[in-house]
């Protein structure tokens, strides 16, 4: 009862309070509230940037694997990887024939850097792909206008070609790209299909793609290393997929009991793994100086509030000597330090939030914010608030009734 009796008695204390000093309490407001305000911003870039990363890495597919000869990321010994024997059409062909787990087997060749052009249009650092048509059912590509590749295709060695989303706005600003000619290492095909827009992934535009069929490529630029893309009807069958993959490529490689897999099995988890170690070190720097902007308002909240208790030095010997227990004084001068904190809080989240929508509507980067983050912030404020106005409290509680009173 007592305390509840403090708590009502001192919040409207300290909201009195705030209200008498504008000046001092707008002061507080504000170096509290640059603190919450950079926190935010910073968080709610960050957590927008990990959807972004979730979704375009679920775009490339959540049941599939990839077998190449060397890893998606690599780390320690290139060379260990660059003398490994190559995947040959054979190995892929055992590989869909003993599967019991594949829902699909197919090859996919690849040729970075070309250049395809179209009357006096021009794209450059094109990622040209050869493969054949489960090649969309596995990696999940939209084909909004026309179609994709078929095994026809590539069996006839036709020269036709599938446009990543942004090749066909560069090279067809003003008109649709379905059955126009274009250029490729000066050969024309004929475009069959656009693919839907996908995004980026780690900086890497995924619609800067073009695709022929398998054979065509292996006939116009002779054979490649080749890598060989796996998928599975359910994403929960992964592990067991991997397992069958790694068992059959072992023996069909012919790699002896005990010795290390001289190809790698890859998948997507590998690139979020990557991007986590990449960001982590950033993340941690940038909440830390968000704390550290927080850590000098809190600072700012204890230097106010001890010179509040040395301002109020007589009204708080009255209220010793009219009877007020140290408990209820401490309380008092933690609402107050709480209570402006809160606020200050409030509006720091206003303007971090706002700060974080304003750099996602002029760059690249995507920002958003969860409701528990928000409430996280303000409660985080009121805390610190909360902190730094102990050794306030703690100094007026202790205060001598009778020197108080004296005080001048």
């Amino acid at each position: 009862m007592s305390l509840r009796v403090d708590l009502l008695e001192g919040g409207r204390i300290a909201v009195r309070s705030l209200g008498v000093n504008r000046l001092r309490t707008l002061l507080t407001l504000t170096a509290v509230g640059i603190g919450v305000a950079t926190l935010l911003a910073i968080v709610g870039i960050i957590q927008g940037l990990n959807g972004a990363f979730d979704r375009q890495l679920a775009s490339l597919g959540t049941a599939t694997l990839n077998v190449a000869r060397r890893p998606f990321v690599i780390t320690g010994d290139w060379w260990r990887y660059r003398n490994r024997k190559q995947i040959t059409l054979a190995q892929m062909q055992a590989l869909a024939q003993q599967s019991r787990l594949a829902s699909a087997v197919v090859p996919e060749v690849n040729e970075d850097g070309r250049e395809l052009e179209s009357g006096s249009e021009t794209v450059s650092n094109v990622d040209l792909v050869g493969t054949v048509a489960d090649f969309q059912k596995i990696w999940g590509y939209e084909v909004p206008v026309g179609r994709f590749l078929t095994d026809a295709d590539s069996e006839a060695e036709r020269f036709v070609i599938v446009l990543g989303s942004e090749v066909a706005e560069q090279l067809f600003p003003n008109r649709s790209a379905l059955n126009a000619s274009v250029r490729l290492d000066h050969r024309p095909y004929r475009v069959v299909g656009v693919l839907a827009k996908k995004g980026q992934i780690l900086g890497q535009s995924m619609d800067l793609v073009a695709l022929i069929p398998f054979k065509t490529f292996l006939a116009v630029y002779g054979k490649r290393d080749f890598q060989i893309d796996v998928g599975a009807d359910d994403p929960e069958q992964l592990d067991r997929l991997e397992d069958e993959v790694t068992g059959i490529l072992r023996r069909v490689r012919s790699v002896p009991p005990g010795e290390p897999d001289d190809f790698s099995v890859n998948r997507s988890q590998q690139l979020a793994e990557t991007y986590q170690q990449l960001t982590s070190a950033l993340y941690g720097v940038a909440v830390g100086v968000g704390l550290i902007t927080l850590l000098v308002g809190g600072i700012g909240i204890m230097n106010i509030m001890l010179v509040t208790v040395r301002e109020r030095t007589r009204e708080i010997g009255i209220r010793r000597a009219l009877g007020a227990r140290r408990s209820t004084i401490v309380v008092q001068f933690l609402l107050e330090a709480s209570l402006v904190s809160a606020v200050g809080g409030a509006i720091g989240t206003s303007f971090g939030l706002g700060a974080a929508k304003l750099v996602s509507l002029v760059t690249s980067l995507a920002a958003a914010v969860r409701p528990l983050t928000v409430l996280g912030g303000i409660g985080f404020a009121a805390l610190v608030g909360l902190f730094f106005g102990i050794w306030p409290a703690a100094r007026a509680a202790r205060l001598d009734p009778v020197e108080a009173l004296h005080y001048e």
